[in-house]
Order: C-alpha cells, then sequence, then structure tokens
C-alpha cells in the first residue's frame, strides 16, 4: 500500500509548513519575497519544480547540521496536532495495518520529519526526496537524490519492492507528482478512500 504524504495524508504542504516552523513566520515570509521572480517563474510553469524546491531548501537551510534538521524535523512532526491530517487517511493507514498490508510512504519532501510520522503509525517504510551534506554532516543545500517526484516515485518504489508481478499494489495520491504511481498501481483512490465495505472485501 502506497501512500503519498503531503495533501494526502496531510491536509497542507509539509514542506512549507515545516519550513515556517523552523525559522517563524518573518524568516520564511522574507525567504519567500527574496525567492519571489523564481517562485513566480515555478508557479507558470517555466521553472522546474525540483529546481524551485531545492532552491528554497537551500535557501533555508544550507550549512544546518543534519543532526540539528533532524531534530527540528522530529519536533515539528511531534507538534501538529490531529487537525493538521485528515482523518480519512489515517483511518486507511490502520484499515491496511489490522489487515497485514506493508505501508510505505512515497513522497516529495524530506524523509526527515515523515520518518517520525511513520515511526509513530507503525509504517513499514518511507521513500522520499533524500538530502545531500558535506564531510562534515551539515547540509549543502543540494538533493542527494532526485527529487520524489511524477515517475520518480515509481523508479523509488520499484528499487524497494523489485518483483512487481510479486505484489497487488494500492497507491493513494491527490496531484500531479503521484499520477504515474497511481497508473502504476492495481488499484488507485485519487483524493479518495475506500468505504468500510470495500476495505472488507
Amino acid at each position: 500500500m502506497a501512500f503519498d504524504f503531503d495533501g494526502t495524508i496531510t491536509k497542507k504542504d509539509s514542506f512549507i509548513e515545516f519550513i515556517r516552523f523552523a525559522h517563524g513566520d518573518w524568516p520564511f515570509i522574507k525567504g519567500v519575497l527574496k525567492n519571489s521572480i523564481m517562485l513566480a517563474a515555478y508557479a507558470l510553469h517555466i521553472y522546474p519544480n525540483w529546481k524551485a524546491k531545492q532552491k528554497l531548501f537551500s535557501y533555508f537551510f544550507k550549512e544546518m547540521p543534519m543532526s540539528e534538521f533532524d531534530v527540528v524535523g522530529e519536533k515539528f512532526i511531534n507538534s501538529r496536532t490531529c487537525s493538521f491530517f485528515k482523518k480519512p487517511a489515517i483511518d486507511a493507514i490502520e484499515q491496511h495495518k489490522r489487515a497485514g498490508d506493508t505501508i510505505v510512504i512515497i513522497s516529495a519532501s524530506p524523509e526527515n520529519w515523515i520518518i517520525p510520522f511513520a515511526k509513530k503509525h507503525g509504517i513499514n517504510y518511507v521513500i522520499g526526496t533524500q538530502l545531500d551534506v558535506d564531510l562534515h554532516n551539515n547540509l549543502t543545500g543540494s538533493f542527494l537524490t532526485k527529487n520524489c517526484y511524477g515517475k520518480e516515485k515509481v523508479t523509488r518504489l520499484l528499487q524497494l519492492f523489485p518483483d512487481r508481478n510479486e505484489y497487488i499494489l494500492i497507491a493513494y495520491g491527490d496531484s500531479r507528482g503521484d499520477k504515474e504511481l497511481l497508473r502504476f498501481a492495481d488499484k488507485a483512490f485519487y483524493r479518495e478512500f475506500p468505504t468500510h465495505e470495500e476495505y472488507e472485501k
């Protein structure tokens, strides 16, 4: 069972919320204004998704120790109230757990704050965008892996579970970044979750 995170499990984009949590509202607004031209180009589909995301990430987090980043990530996810998450998504996760299904979260967001969420909810695997560090284990501002978006979600899933004929894949997503994964699945739920009766089938 593969779940997207942002917009599928959460009600808001966790990447933007994490930046605000880590730096505060005013530094966040200042950073957005400084990168406004790039963000406008992204909104107009002139600037690639991954480049816009990496540039914003670098602006806010370059040279931060990875250990500090991980601590902030755990504090961030622990500070989110139930209202941050979609109840039907949490219910779906619990239903799959009760059925003994293997659950993986596949997200374009960094894994660092999704892993604490996964541990809290007993989720088996997290696949996300991984971050590059220097020799001192400080963030370089670059991504170690490709942005886990679009077809990259399928690629990363197959790296973890290569024997595609050996399992039934049910996928949940909410945006164009999930469409390749949803098409790849045996059964896909786009911006919806199964009814109780469907779980019982």
